[in-house]
């Protein structure tokens, strides 16, 4: 795993555990060919406020901890589900 890689990933579970979500799952992707990223991090959250205060969360913290924005989020308009891009780690609350 690269070094900036470990390094978000680390992040990410962090603000993930600040929120109290759960399930928390790293796939690592990077052995395998046309992947849409290296890394694919699932957890869970218990409501759709739980799950869109994790992605605010996750959000926040790699932007104070790591100095990263995700390129794209998906689903935060429904709470149901929320995906965040940080290009290679994708993020799936």
């Amino acid at each position: 795993m690269q070094k900036n890689a470990k390094d978000l990933i680390t992040t990410i579970t962090e603000a993930v555990q600040e929120k109290k979500g759960n399930g928390i799952v790293i796939a690592d992707l990077s052995n395998i060919e046309n992947v849409i990223c290296k890394y694919f991090i699932i957890c869970q959250g218990n409501s759709t406020i739980q799950v869109n205060a994790i992605a605010e969360e996750v959000k926040d913290y790699t932007r104070e901890h790591a100095d990263e924005k995700p390129l794209a989020v998906s689903g935060q308009e429904n709470g149901i589900w929320v995906a965040l891009d940080y290009s290679d780690i994708i993020v799936h609350i």
